[in-house]
């Protein structure tokens, strides 16, 4: 179904001369029709550049200089321009709203059947498929940017498959998803190609939630250079690898678990060797309170989005704020940050209510990285951002580009930021505002397009700040991240608060937000450097 044939592709300054190293070097893939294939690899590697040749995105609207040649079903597609493309090769990208050209969920899925020419009745037949599909029915008349990121990512994946197309390309579907949905979208897409016989190619940081339905991994190395075949194959030596892939290369395990299934089958050797608890961890001593919420609400109209919360961050304790898409998470954040909007409630920041203030001093006093971080980036290049950054922050220079260096390697400062990728975009925001080191910081989604490596940068990045006398809140649907990072979680549903506590406690009370390694061990067990720890303990 799709074949590439010796391609390279590497980007071209404004007199068309080579600008930097190539992005893809000699890639020869093949990808069989009704195949599920996962790429993986390194944030800015070069992943969303490999989709971006399958559905003609590259080189035509990327600009730049693309050799060899690429075949999807046995047609060259190398000169032909998306718009082309669409009945064959559908493609969802990182940023759904970017995408969107109509209002409403309805229209949005019927927009391209429209530029089909499909008719009438065939529309509406299908836009009521994917609305049942997707589980969207209840969302068919409401407005596209009231969508909380999930939902609008949803939207996104359904505006595609309402075209029937034979390959369907997705970058990150599932980075905006909590874990339920996420997994009802990929059982979804699962169907759509064992059914319907539908190719689909995903590249997704996450890969716990992509690896188990995956027929092929592709990994983008650095150097541009892409290896190709069984995943458990080429899971033994990869640099990225889901939690469930490291606790069997520590077990010893071959063939490697892809699935908590396949790991619950091994255990008998493994229990033996662990004991039944975990390791014991040094409690976090929470210090004073610096951020009180009490009786937060946010409505939008008559839609209630946070009802009568509250909230205690405290200094040297990172909260994980968890639930489902639209559960309230993003719009508490903004409310107590001050420069979002709030029905009722109080909160108090060193004896003063954010929203009180004037945005500027309220972004001083509570910093808030956004889901959409890209928006708080206006410069032209990263070295720019970053001098920038460390003014406004009265921090010594090359502070943030230090912060920028541990969370995504080798950034060129020369870049202007909207040409890097969506995890780059995020690791340069991060670094902007952790170079301001504010009393309480709060963060939306922030490992969205981060590999596992950016990961552990981060959290250690946050629990240093927190050991400090910060106070930070993350809100993600990444359970994987919650267990290495927090300290405490507060899980949100229908805008009101329904579970608070302990890492542990909590997670291991939702089977949904429990952690590959929990789901496989049992409660107490978190982490993979957990279950490490244990056996460099056995004697």
């Amino acid at each position: 179904m799709i074949a590439l044939r010796q391609v390279g592709f590497r980007h071209l300054d404004h007199d068309g001369r080579p600008d930097g190293d190539w992005v893809l070097r000699d890639v020869d893939l093949t990808v069989e029709e009704g195949e599920l294939v996962l790429v993986a690899g390194r944030t800015g590697v070069g992943k969303s550049t490999l989709l971006g040749t399958l559905n003609g995105l590259v080189p035509h609207f990327t600009g730049g200089e693309l050799v060899g040649d690429v075949l999807v079903d046995g047609t060259s597609i190398r000169h032909t321009p998306p718009r082309e493309l669409a009945h064959l090769v559908g493609s969802v990208s990182q940023d759904p709203l970017a995408g969107f050209v109509t209002d409403s969920v309805e229209e949005e899925l019927a927009y391209g059947m429209e530029q089909l020419g499909l008719a009438p009745a065939t529309m509406r037949r299908r836009v009521e498929e994917t609305l049942d599909l997707l589980g969207l029915a209840g969302l068919r008349s409401r407005s596209l940017r009231s969508l909380s990121g999930g939902q609008q990512q949803r939207v996104a994946i359904g505006s595609v498959l309402t075209m029937h197309p034979r390959v369907l390309v997705l970058d990150e579907p599932t980075s905006a998803l909590d874990p339920t949905a996420a997994e009802d979208v990929l059982g979804t897409l699962r169907r759509l190609v064992e059914d319907l016989g539908l190719t689909v190619v995903v590249a997704e940081h996450r890969m716990e939630r992509v690896v188990p339905f995956a027929d092929t991994l592709v990994v983008v190395e650095p150097g541009g250079r892409v290896r190709s075949g069984d995943p458990a194959r080429l899971l033994q030596d990869s640099p990225v690898a889901p939690p469930i892939v490291q606790l069997g290369r520590l077990a010893g395990w071959d063939p490697l678990p892809l699935s908590v299934r396949d790991a619950r089958r091994r255990l008998d050797g493994l229990r033996g060797r662990l004991g039944e608890l975990p390791p014991a961890d040094v409690p976090t001593v929470p210090g004073a309170v610096l951020l009180r919420a009490r009786g937060v609400s946010v409505a939008y109209g008559s839609r209630v989005a946070v009802d009568g919360v509250d909230l205690e961050l405290r200094a040297g304790e990172v909260t994980a704020l968890m639930g489902r898409n639209g559960s309230g998470k993003s719009s508490l954040l903004w409310a107590v940050q001050g420069t979002g909007r709030r029905r009722s409630g109080r909160v108090e920041v060193e004896g003063r209510d954010p929203h009180d203030l004037g945005s500027s001093e309220a972004r001083r006093l509570v910093g808030l990285v956004p889901q959409t971080a890209s928006d708080l980036l206006y410069l032209e290049t990263v070295d720019e951002e970053c001098a920038a950054a460390d003014r406004q922050a009265s921090a010594p220079s090359g502070t943030c580009r230090a912060l920028l260096d541990r969370l995504a390697p080798g950034v060129p400062g020369s870049h202007h930021p909207r040409d890097l990728s969506e995890g780059q975009r995020l690791s340069l925001v991060l670094a902007i505002a952790l170079s301001a080191r504010p009393r309480v910081l709060e963060l939306d989604e922030p490992t969205r397009g981060l590999d596992y490596a950016g990961k552990d940068a981060l959290a250690g990045v946050l629990q240093d700040l927190a050991r400090d006398g910060h106070a930070v809140v993350v809100a993600t649907h990444d359970v994987e991240f919650v267990a290495e990072v927090a300290d405490r979680v507060v899980v949100l549903a229908d805008g009101e608060v329904v579970s608070s506590g302990d890492v542990v406690q909590v997670l291991a009370e939702s089977p949904a937000f429990s952690p590959q390694v929990s789901k496989v061990l049992g409660e107490g067990w978190l982490t993979v450097p957990q279950v490490r720890e244990a056996l460099e303990g056995t004697p």
